[in-house]
């Protein structure tokens, strides 16, 4: 895979990332209704304290007449109070619907990632797709609980402040608009600048999120082999990477309230000095221009605030880019419109003129067809890269197939819902695979219809039951991340006792499944697989050939073709691929 792959899934913001967005917000539109009504409360009320300021120094303090003068000092402390109870409701309202969002799109993600076919995590590694259901998501939610209605209430407040320094003296407001016009250029160029650093710096986290999994995921590999100095190497570039990624987003941000903070000293200070002079003149009044000065003061708050609100903003914007390119990436496989499940199996399986590439052209099955009869016990081999695991993986279509047709009883599999062809599938896999719960509940899957009686009587038939009854908890036994408390024999008898459990109508079977265990546990489980395989229609993935003996018949495939098929006395005797692969395997001749 690609190093860079992940940036295919950069997708260009338009109308459409907003459009989107909304769609998550529109439930709640009545509490953002009554948050955009607030907001514009409280631009009204931003305007009177510096009209009560106004009113203090030219009808009070400038005549020294002191009458009223607590009146609206009251007055003032009411409107600061009002401003408080509207800005706190406002912002609890917004992070409520900012955890309701996020606990929806989170949900949605998960459950389109869970419904993603094989083909999607052959190209998105772990690491990247836990960023996007991490950090991308909260990235998200502070620019709804912090940033949506602050910034529109910021740009009223600013508007607001226009509109009044317009009012009392239009003059000066004109001097101010000339500083406004080069700060709202350099403003929109700041803003295309950090949304290109954010998604740099995005992409950046997914790429270390995807080598952490992978590293520390093999990290026994990696210290049997002495690889920590030459990994830590790769890290480091990846590191690298993203610190300057990181320093081109801190320098925009950096560069940015500086700006703005320049441009209000200059425009106070030209504000001041044209002022003054009108004062002089006996244009304006003190009182006007302290007025003026507070609303100017105002009106650059929210914008420095904004500084910070855009930087977020680009970012979630970034994240918000990831996440519905992963959204919009087709589920691959999906079931046919009329699909509807086989009313009995009886177990036939039918391979027709089979094609299967997982790169184009490139192909791994070719013109493969066969025949198995339901109950019939069948094995495939052939050399690595022959095609044998593909054929499992096609079966339980996990990866749909170019040409021709695979049936179940007749029927092809792509009428049949997936969730029920898998459920009447039971795969024995070489490298099986536990979760962190109970060994009860990695036996049933966690799925509430299967019995205890039922686990207990799947794990007796298996052989599981010998090494689960000698824990202290029984089959209430926590089980350790991947399995870590328990050998690799133990957690393949829960992986059977599981096949058991659900007891399907066709068995698939990896040999490796029992390669490197002791030969105890190896009969253990043989008798187990014997037992599932009872009666069922069942298919071994070989690779050590002596365990495939009892099968009724042998598929030899090789290069992606079907070359032989019969028993293995009848393989033997023709001296054909079957013969050299068991030569070689066991260094004997075919005598």
């Amino acid at each position: 895979m690609s190093f860079y792959e992940d940036e295919q899934l950069t997708v260009s913001f338009d109308r459409t990332v907003v459009t989107r967005f909304w769609g998550y917000m529109k439930p709640y539109r009545l509490w953002l209704f009554l948050s955009v009504l607030s907001t514009v409360a409280l631009a009204i009320l931003e305007v009177l304290p510096w009209l009560l300021v106004q009113r203090a120094i030219d009808s009070h303090v400038m005549t020294e007449d002191l009458t009223g003068f607590n009146t609206l000092v009251i007055q003032f402390l009411l409107i600061l109070a009002g401003i408080f109870v509207l800005r706190y409701s406002q912002t609890w309202v917004m992070m409520w619907i900012g955890q309701k969002i996020i606990l929806r799109m989170r949900l949605e993600l998960f459950r389109h990632i869970e419904y993603m076919s094989a083909s999607f995590f052959d190209k998105n590694p772990v690491g990247r797709l836990v960023t996007r259901l991490t950090g991308d998501i909260q990235q998200i939610e502070m620019v709804v609980s912090q940033g949506v209605v602050q910034i529109l209430s910021n740009l009223l407040v600013a508007s607001a402040m226009v509109a009044a320094m317009y009012i009392i003296y239009w003059q000066l407001a004109a001097v101010l608009t000339l500083f406004l016009i080069p700060l709202i250029l350099i403003i929109r160029r700041f803003a295309q600048a950090q949304r290109e650093a954010f998604r740099d710096q995005r992409i950046w986290m997914a790429r270390i999120g995807a080598y952490l999994n992978e590293i520390i995921t093999g990290v026994s590999v990696i210290q049997l082999f002495n690889r920590q100095k030459k990994n830590l190497q790769l890290f480091d570039e990846r590191n690298q990477g993203a610190l300057n990624s990181n320093m081109r987003v801190l320098f925009w941000f950096a560069a940015f309230e500086p700006v703005v903070i320049i441009f209000t000293a200059i425009t106070t200070a030209s504000i001041i000095w044209y002022g003054g002079g009108e004062i002089v003149r006996g244009a304006i009044t003190l009182g006007i221009l302290v007025q003026f000065l507070g609303y100017m003061n105002r009106f650059f708050w929210p914008v420095r605030d904004l500084t910070e609100r855009y930087t977020m903003i680009q970012g979630a914007i970034a994240s918000a880019e990831k996440i519905f390119a992963i959204l919009d990436t087709p589920q691959g496989i999906v079931d046919a419109p009329n699909a509807k499940p086989l009313e009995t199996i009886n177990g036939k399986i039918q391979f027709k003129n089979v094609w299967f590439a997982y790169n184009h052209d490139n192909w791994v099955l070719r013109d493969v067809s066969f025949t198995i009869n339901p109950g019939e016990k069948i094995a495939i081999v052939g050399a690595t890269g022959a095609g044998k695991s593909t054929t499992m993986a096609l079966f339980s279509r996990f990866y749909d197939i170019e040409r021709g047709e695979i049936l179940i009883d007749d029927v092809p599999i792509k009428s049949m819902p997936q969730t029920w062809l898998r459920r009447n599938t039971g795969i024995m896999l070489q490298d099986p695979w536990v979760f962190t719960d109970t060994i009860t509940e990695n036996i049933r899957m966690r799925d509430s219809m299967i019995s205890i009686d039922i686990v207990n009587t799947a794990a007796k038939a298996v052989g599981a039951d010998t090494f689960i009854n000698t824990l202290p908890a029984g089959y209430n036994t926590q089980v350790s991340e991947r399995g870590a408390n328990f050998s690799t024999g133990q957690k393949q008898l829960i992986s059977l006792a599981r096949v058991a459990a659900f007891n399907p109508q066709i068995v698939l079977v990896m040999d490796e499944a029992t390669a490197s265990i002791d030969p105890e546990t190896e009969a253990i489980i043989q008798a187990g697989l014997a037992t599932v395989m009872e009666g069922r229609t069942s298919i071994i993935i070989a690779h050590r050939l002596n365990t495939i003996r009892h099968v009724d018949r042998i598929l030899v495939f090789h290069q992606g073709e079907l070359v032989e098929n019969g028993s293995h006395e009848d393989l033997i005797a023709k001296g054909g691929i079957y013969t050299q692969l068991y030569e070689m395997q066991y260094g004997l001749t075919s005598q």
